[in-house]
C-alpha cells in the first residue's frame, strides 16, 4: 500500500464523516421540529440518524477496499455475500420495515398528532395516545387501548377531528308529525341548542348584521311518517359536540312532549285479503 492509497483512504473517511455529520444535523432539526408538533419523543426516531451513519460508512468501507488491488477479490465476495444476506433479511423483516417506514411518513406528513381524535375505515375511533416507530396507540371511548401497526393506519382514510380546526358542527335530526306546528318545533330546537353550555356561536360580524340566527333549523325531508328537521349545532371540539348532541336530543324531547309536538313512530297499513273459495 503506497502513500497515494493512504491519501485516498483518508479523503474517503473524512468525506464520509462530513457527509454523515451534515445529514445528521439536518435530520435532527426536522425530527425535533416535527416531534414537537406530533408530541412524540424524538428519541423514538434516533435510529434514523444512526442508520444514515451506518449506510454512509458502509459505502465508504467497501469503496476503500475496492481501491486496494489485493482486496479486490475479497470485495467481490463480500458484496455477493452482503447481497444475499440483505435479500434474506429484507424478506423476513418486510412487515417490520413497512411499519418503520410508515412511522417515518407519519412523522414528516403529520396526518395526526398525540391527543388528536381520529377515526378510520375499520370503524376504530379514539384519541391518539402515543406514536412509535412500529405502531400507533389509540385510546377509545371505553378507555381501552387499540394498538394499530403504522403500515395499516398509513393506508387508511383518516377522519381527524382536531387537525387545522377543532370546531365541530353536529346535525341534530328530529322528525315531527305532519300535524305538528313546524314553526313552533323549529323555535324549540333553536332555543334548546342555543341554551346548551357547549354551544358555540360561529357567526361572523356580517352574519350578525344580516340577522342570521345563532342556530339554523331546516326541513330536510318528507319521510313516510314524519317531517325531518335538522338543527346545525356548533361546539368547540369533538367531545363537547357529542355531549351537546346527547343533551339536546333529551331536552328537545321533553319540550316537545310538554308543548304538544308529536315525534311519530312508523305507521304501517296492513290489508287482509279474503282467501279464495
Amino acid at each position: 500500500m503506497n502513500w497515494k492509497d493512504l491519501l485516498i483512504i483518508g479523503i474517503i473517511l473524512v468525506s464520509a464523516w462530513v457527509i454523515s455529520t451534515i445529514i445528521r444535523v439536518i435530520l435532527n432539526f426536522y425530527i425535533r421540529r416535527n416531534s414537537v408538533l406530533l408530541k412524540v419523543d424524538p428519541t423514538n426516531f434516533s435510529f434514523i440518524k444512526n442508520s444514515v451513519s451506518f449506510v454512509i460508512y458502509s459505502i465508504a468501507f467497501f469503496f476503500i477496499i475496492s481501491r486496494i488491488p489485493s482486496f479486490k477479490e475479497l470485495t467481490d465476495k463480500l458484496i455477493v455475500g452482503a447481497g444475499i444476506l440483505t435479500a434474506i433479511i429484507a424478506f423476513a423483516s418486510q412487515k417490520v420495515f413497512a411499519n418503520i417506514f410508515s412511522g417515518i411518513f407519519i412523522l414528516f406528513s403529520k396526518p395526526y398528532r398525540v391527543t388528536d381524535t381520529i377515526e378510520f375505515g375499520t370503524g376504530i375511533k379514539g384519541v391518539v395516545e402515543e406514536i412509535t416507530l412500529r405502531h400507533t396507540i389509540i385510546r377509545d371511548y371505553e378507555n381501552r387501548r387499540i394498538i394499530v401497526p403504522n403500515s395499516v393506519i398509513n393506508e387508511e382514510t383518516i377522519l381527524n377531528s382536531n387537525i387545522t380546526d377543532e370546531r365541530i358542527r353536529k346535525f341534530i335530526n328530529i322528525g315531527i308529525s305532519y300535524d305538528s306546528d313546524f314553526d313552533k318545533a323549529s323555535k324549540i330546537m333553536k332555543e334548546e341548542v342555543q341554551n346548551h353550555k357547549h354551544f358555540l356561536d360561529v357567526r361572523t360580524e356580517e352574519d350578525i348584521a344580516n340577522s342570521v340566527p345563532p342556530v339554523i333549523v331546516r326541513m330536510i325531508e318528507y319521510a313516510d311518517s314524519a317531517i325531518m328537521m335538522r338543527a346545525y349545532a356548533w361546539s368547540e371540539n369533538n367531545d363537547k359536540a357529542f355531549e351537546l348532541k346527547c343533551d339536546v336530543l333529551e331536552s328537545i324531547k321533553k319540550r316537545f312532549d310538554k308543548e304538544g309536538i308529536e315525534i311519530p313512530f312508523p305507521h304501517r297499513t296492513i290489508v287482509y285479503k279474503n282467501p279464495p273459495n
